[in-house]
């Protein structure tokens, strides 16, 4: 792995040189013993990469903008600085943490609170899809942190009486090429404006796209550029390989890779909630353990389900969605954006532990994914599947399929979800053209 730090955006020349050996603990990073009294409750023995190159620029009270890949411990490397400036000025409103989705902004609440629940921290969520009279009786407990989705919390600073961010210190964007990508641009301009500009603030991303440049040199003052490995790339402990299939027979190829690695625990990315649900009632026909999940839920559902999760599998703790534990990631579509993949990949091999990413590439879909190697700089290796094997699933994935038809609704629900995609992506189109057309 290879790291590097540099000064991106300053008044003068300064130069930041890596490190010369990276910490092998958190003590060496500066950690004070409270906060390593945590680390050690987490199981965490030794930094990651990105902790490592982080950490103690951000002690040293400097903005900082980190590049590395999911899965690498972002969370960490800005939490425990946070938390550590937090136990030498305790005060309400502290910091606030901006993310793309709401499993996210649950996963890294529930991290702030393991890692300061022996110091009395107090943690704020404010999501889509949950109760927003509990969300603002939160607020009225002056909590020191506020983790949120952008448009949530603008929702919140405009309308709820008392709540106003004009004291805190740490400003976090975290995943911010998903957060720009999702249009959260316009929340992000209103947060930006009513935040101290006295403050710290420490930028999270897998790539740095013109738009994460954009917000670098909006809000980040003088900041230290951690630069983990390459602009895309996945971790070293993630094996990557592709079978080409024939797209009529997706399915077959699917049940023959989750029948080649019994035990193991499977997350299969979709390009629509209408196929996550028929391909959940597919497997289930079949006899396989599957739930779905996907962001038209609201909170109460999502919740259901990694109860489910939790019940059937084992352990999950909440980028949407984190699952703990995850031995294989399936891509059953491939996505015409290239910087999904990395993504969706990061699911597996999360913390140093090993992992395996399979796409299925169809006839179709051959120029998605050469795009999503060029991006990546590098091959994927192909698999060949035994024809055989493959050929005496058909008859019976053939009729699971039908019957999860029937459950879920039949063609009518897929064509009117694809009619909805094209309006939105329609709709999208627009407001990039009238964005473009107002900078003219």
């Amino acid at each position: 792995m290879t790291a590097a730090a540099e000064v991106v955006a300053g008044a003068d020349d300064e130069q930041a040189p890596p490190a010369a050996r990276q910490a092998s603990t958190f003590a060496e990073l500066g950690i004070c013993p409270e906060l390593l009294d945590a680390c050690d409750a987490m199981g965490w023995k030794a930094p990651t990469g990105i902790q490592a190159e982080a950490i103690p620029h951000a002690l040293q009270g400097r903005d900082v903008i980190a590049l590395a890949q999911t899965g690498s411990g972002k969370t960490a490397a800005f939490a425990l600085p946070i938390l550590q400036a937090l136990l030498q000025r305790p005060q309400s409103f502290f910091a606030c943490v901006l993310s793309p989705t709401r499993e996210l902004a649950i996963q890294i609440a529930e991290q702030f609170q393991a890692l300061g629940s022996s110091l009395g921290l107090i943690c704020s969520v404010l999501v889509g899809g949950v109760d927003r009279m509990q969300q603002a009786i939160s607020l009225a407990k002056r909590p020191h942190i506020v983790v949120g989705t952008p448009g949530c919390l603008l929702d919140h600073l405009t309308n709820t009486k008392g709540f106003s961010l004009n004291k805190i210190k740490y400003l976090v964007l975290d995943e911010a090429d998903v957060l720009l990508n999702m249009e959260f641009e316009k929340a992000l301009d209103d947060i930006i404006k009513v935040v101290p500009k006295e403050r710290r603030t420490f930028l999270f991303s897998a790539t740095m796209t013109k738009k994460v440049k954009k917000l670098q040199r909006a809000c980040l003052r003088n900041p230290i550029k951690v630069d983990v490995d390459s602009k895309y790339s996945t971790v070293d402990t993630l094996r990557q390989e592709f079978y080409f299939v024939p797209g009529d027979d997706k399915d077959c190829y699917l049940v023959h890779i989750l029948n080649k690695m019994p035990g193991s625990t499977f997350m299969i990315f979709l390009r629509n909630r209408y196929s996550v649900k028929l391909l959940a009632l597919m497997l289930r026909n079949l006899g396989l353990k599957a739930i779905c999940i996907h962001g038209k839920m609201n909170q109460v559902q999502s919740e259901r389900m990694q109860y489910s999760y939790m019940h059937r599998f084992g352990h999950l703790a909440s980028r949407g969605l984190d699952v703990q534990g995850v031995d294989v990631v399936i891509n059953y579509d491939i996505s015409k954006n290239p910087k999904v993949y990395i993504h969706r990949v990061g699911r597996t091999a999360r913390a140093g532990r090993s992992g395996y990413a399979v796409s299925l590439v169809s006839q179709y879909e051959v120029e998605q994914f050469l795009e999503t190697e060029r991006h990546l700089g590098k091959k994927i290796s192909k698999c060949q599947a035994d024809e055989s094997q493959v050929k005496m699933l058909k008859e019976c994935v053939s009729d699971s399929k039908r019957i999860a038809l029937r459950e879920s609704g039949g063609h009518r629900e897929m064509r009117d979800e694809e009619e909805e995609e094209e309006l939105e992506h329609r709709a999208y189109k627009r407001r990039r053209f009238w964005n473009k057309s107002k900078r003219r």
